[in-house]
């Protein structure tokens, strides 16, 4: 497969980073995302949603980790179709899940060394990228703490910095924000906002206003359909006064479900 990054300056068929056509995806017996149409470009891109609307099935899929079960899907320039290698692909991703283990005897600099290996990062250039990552969360301190000994905010912020050691073209955030208090996501959105000058990332998220304040483009998604995408000042635009929520963007939000499920 050749990379998008080595490919930037030359044509190419496949401009977008991420590229899906009536992708389908089940989460255990149940079809969580159903014919979505996607196509992303490099930027910050946020994910909003319902409880339930394939959300992380979704991130899931675009990690990988499940294979799609109709539709196609394309990601950096390779075809997720069950018989293509993706080794080349998963080393240009980064992926932080909903829920993540780890290793609760790993100090935090182990951890995401370890991570760097798996994703077959070249041995030589490890410890710095290990440090450097973990000087972008904001870890700096606890590089050389026990994993089991971090609080909620730190271990997701320990989940960033694996998600973000091989400098991913393609970078994938599930419920990022968890667990972090209103300083450290203000700092997660400087960060978004540096990741995607040269990246593809997508933030899937419950905070409105994070989205609003980070991301160049939102998406939203009801029932495992992409049924919005576009800016945030667009989302905001949406919104009125009688619509619910506390700030023009959550109105935004709920006025668009609201449309959507009133003409489903």
């Amino acid at each position: 497969m050749r990379s998008v990054r080595a490919a930037e300056t030359a044509p190419t068929l496949h401009p977008w980073l991420v590229h899906a056509r009536e992708l389908r995806v089940r989460a255990g017996r149940h079809l969580a995302v159903d014919g979505l149409d996607l196509a992303l470009k490099a930027g910050v891109h946020g994910l909003l949603g319902p409880n339930g609307a394939g959300k992380t099935t979704l991130m899931r899929a675009l990690s990988t980790v499940v294979k799609p079960d109709g539709g196609s899907l394309t990601l950096l320039g390779a075809q997720v179709d069950g018989r293509t290698d993706l080794r080349e692909v998963r080393r240009e991703l980064g992926y932080l899940p909903q829920r993540s283990g780890f290793y609760p005897r790993f100090t935090v600099r182990e951890f995401v060394e370890y991570m760097a290996w798996l994703k077959e990062m070249p041995r030589t250039s490890i410890p710095d990228a290990v440090q450097r990552a973990v000087d972008r969360v904001g870890l700096t301190s606890k590089a050389d703490t026990r994993m089991k000994a971090l609080s909620g905010g730190m271990l997701r912020r320990a989940g960033i910095a694996q998600a973000i050691v091989n400098d991913p073209e393609l970078l994938l955030l599930d419920e990022p924000t968890a667990g972090l208090d209103p300083e450290q996501r203000f700092d997660l959105r400087d960060l978004l906002r540096d990741l995607g000058a040269d990246s593809c990332v997508l933030v899937s998220t419950h905070l409105v206003e994070d989205v609003v304040a980070a991301c160049t483009e939102v998406l939203l998604m009801n029932e495992g359909r992409l049924i919005f995408q576009s800016t945030p000042a667009d989302l905001i635009a949406h919104g009125g006064r009688g619509d619910a929520g506390d700030s023009p963007a959550e109105r935004g939000y709920s006025a668009l479900l609201r449309r959507h499920r009133s003409n489903a």
